[in-house]
């Protein structure tokens, strides 16, 4: 065995708790649990590494993860030229895979024929199904059609991590916080009281259902705060096992995919405003990438505020992972006299692109953001002057950068894989999902 390999095999078998597979999943299987949400870095590791052994692969452990933040390390050991470039040739066909159903979904989109372009009420034609919807469907069938090999979803996966979050940080150009003057405070309100009601209607539901107490509370933070990314902060702080994890993540991205490709068209079908499915779509669609490429379907303005709202509950996970730790050491770790130690990691509690999502939004209402002006004699020929908004050139850069992390997730999920997770977790997946979904929009049809 190679120096190269023996250090592979070394980080292949060392992961934190709670990031192992359940023995009863493949390798693959767990990528497909995972891939809805790229990688994002445990809030919370135990102090020493725990060891596992079998086929486990630093790509499954990744899987894990999610999109709502990417953390690289500072310092990683440098790689020779070689070995760099066997690994981006890896990666290629990935890449250009999604690429190109990126760009097939753009063509889908502009076809000149329903559903894809439809008379608009006001006068025009309009385009009712978004490219990034329409990339995330021909990935899937693509992906459970064909045998894809294996760097296929490679490439995928990094297309993923290196997409999703300057795509947010781009829409937040579009959002006008002034805007928000139409839905005020029952933003904060139909947030919050949606977490309060997923964490406690879904742990009712899994415990009911015959889940254990953690796989059940995992699955609540799964899906009342943003997806995979609450579910690995909060796996280590209450000792969850490998299967709890696994089952959890499972039907998390399972029924968040469908209330993506289904709110929509509940919305169209309802009439809900704008304001109204922004509001909704934010507060009850599971993980990020999701809640935007829902809201975005709908409309601009729906998308802004539902990227908005969902990133309200992303910092909501700050308080969650305070309250889980101070709860489960008082009722459970006094009791078990367990003295295994945690490392916290505070600046992993809200993701880079919040923070920037938020500053563009910000100059986007100050009016701050410029616009290019290009005179007649630097026009290519032109012979007018050129006007380039900057705001509308982050915003479509934003929506391509959406629609290729749709194309590469939708190249990675094994639907078929992902429906193996355990009967008892998808029903309680599927009836909370449900619940939450009623309960925002009663809500929102109640304060709007």
């Amino acid at each position: 065995m190679s120096a190269d390999t023996a250090a592979e095999s070394r980080v292949a078998t060392s992961v934190p708790s709670g990031l192992g597979p359940a023995p009863s999943l493949s390798a693959e299987a767990f990528l497909s649990l995972g891939c809805m949400e790229g990688v994002f870095e445990p809030v919370v590791t135990p102090a020493v590494p725990v060891h596992y052994g079998g086929g486990f692969t630093p790509e499954a452990a990744e899987s894990l993860g999610s999109m709502e933040g990417i953390l690289e390390p500072l310092v990683q050991r440098a790689v020779d030229a070689d070995r760099a470039e066997r690994q981006r040739a890896r990666l290629r066909p990935g890449v250009l895979a999604a690429i190109g159903v990126a760009a097939g979904a753009y063509v889908l989109h502009v076809l000149p024929f329903a559903p894809f372009t439809i008379p608009a009420e006001t006068g025009g034609i309009r385009h009712p199904i978004s490219a990034a919807i329409l990339a995330i469907v021909t990935g899937l069938i693509l992906r459970n059609t064909l045998r894809l090999p294996d760097t296929i979803k490679t490439g995928c996966k990094k297309t993923v991590k290196r997409a999703i979050p300057p795509a947010i940080v781009c829409m937040g150009a579009g959002l006008n916080m002034q805007h928000l003057a139409s839905v005020g405070a029952w933003v904060i309100l139909v947030t919050l009281c949606g977490i309060g009601f997923a964490l406690s209607a879904t742990y009712w539901i899994g415990r009911r259902m015959g889940l254990s107490s953690k796989t059940a509370w995992l699955l609540g933070a799964g899906t009342g705060i943003c997806g995979n990314s609450a579910i690995v902060a909060v796996a280590p702080l209450i000792d969850a096992k490998d299967e709890d994890v696994a089952l959890s993540v499972g039907a998390v991205n399972l029924f968040g995919l469908a209330s993506m490709l289904s709110w929509p068209l509940l919305g169209t079908w309802l009439s809900l405003s704008d304001s109204a499915f922004g509001l909704w779509a934010g507060s009850s669609i599971h993980a990020v990438p999701q809640v935007v490429a829902a809201g975005y379907a709908f409309s601009p303005e729906a998308g802004a505020l539902a990227t908005l709202v969902k990133l309200v509950r992303v910092a909501c996970l700050a308080p969650l992972v305070f309250f889980t730790a101070l709860w489960y050491c008082k009722t459970v770790g006094s009791r078990s006299g367990s003295k295994n130690e945690l490392a916290f990691h505070y600046a992993r509690l809200v993701p880079w692109f919040v923070w920037g999502f938020l500053t563009l939004a910000a100059l986007n209402t100050l009016g701050w953001i410029p616009a290019l002006h290009f005179p007649a004699n630097a026009t290519f020929g032109m012979g007018e002057p050129l006007i380039v908004s900057v705001r509308d050139a982050l915003t479509t850069c934003g929506k391509l950068l959406l629609t290729l992390a749709m194309a590469a997730i939708g190249l990675e999920v094994n639907l078929r894989q992902l429906a193996t997770v355990g009967g008892r977790a998808l029903a309680a997946g599927l009836a909370s999902t449900a619940a939450l979904g009623l309960a925002t929009l009663l809500l929102i049809r109640l304060v709007l």
